[in-house]
């Protein structure tokens, strides 16, 4: 009977161990568990992190290439007004040096009429024919943007008239033009030769 208790209390002593170490691998199986499942979470943050830093470099890569194509567009607007302020500014004032070297055509028609004897009937039918041709070549010039600046009577401006001498005049108020000398021209807007007055002080 002894001999069977003894028996008995190896195989149980025999089997303590074996539970012992069962119980110690299960816990163990549960660290582990839980241990890969913090470094699956840290992973995946990390992999949020990363991915968040990514989207927000393409984001500001992108406002980037967005501002430079804003710019790009302004620039190319810009670009393009200024070649067609350009273009019709040469249009507009290509015949600057011509029309400067017709004037004085013009001046000594004006010339031409202006000494005339009118009352001489043998060369009134002269003096009508270079009247006409002064009428027909002022209008040409004029079709094509040429004007002419004939200020008397008109308050001086030193953009338009260039003042040759100063008189006082009881009959005129101040800085008033009281006699042009020679008539002024613009082109579509720009003095080509300013009108030469006198002006009243």
């Amino acid at each position: 009977m002894n001999n069977e208790e003894n028996k008995i209390k190896d195989e149980e002593q025999k089997q303590q161990p074996e539970t012992v170490e069962q119980d110690v691998e299960a816990v163990g199986t549960d660290a582990d568990i839980e241990w890969n499942e913090e470094n699956a979470l840290d992973e995946q943050e990390a992999k949020i992190a990363q991915l968040e830093a990514a989207l927000l470099s393409s984001e500001a890569k992108i406002k980037d290439q967005q501002d430079a194509v804003l710019r790009a567009k302004a620039e190319v607007e810009n670009m393009r007004r200024r070649t067609e302020s350009e273009i019709d500014k040469a249009r507009k004032y290509a015949l600057n040096k011509f029309a400067e070297e017709l004037l004085p055509v013009i001046d000594n028609l004006e010339r031409a009429i202006q000494s005339a004897d009118v009352d001489n009937e043998v060369i009134k039918p002269i003096i009508e024919g270079v009247e006409l041709t002064h009428k027909t070549f002022v209008g040409a010039v004029s079709k094509f943007g040429l004007k002419e600046i004939n200020p008397e009577g008109e308050q001086f401006n030193p953009e338009f008239h260039q003042a040759m001498s100063i008189q006082e005049s009881a009959d005129h108020d101040s800085n008033t033009v009281m006699f042009v000398m020679q008539k002024g021209y613009e082109l579509n807007g720009r003095v080509i030769r300013p009108a030469m007055v006198m002006v009243a002080k």
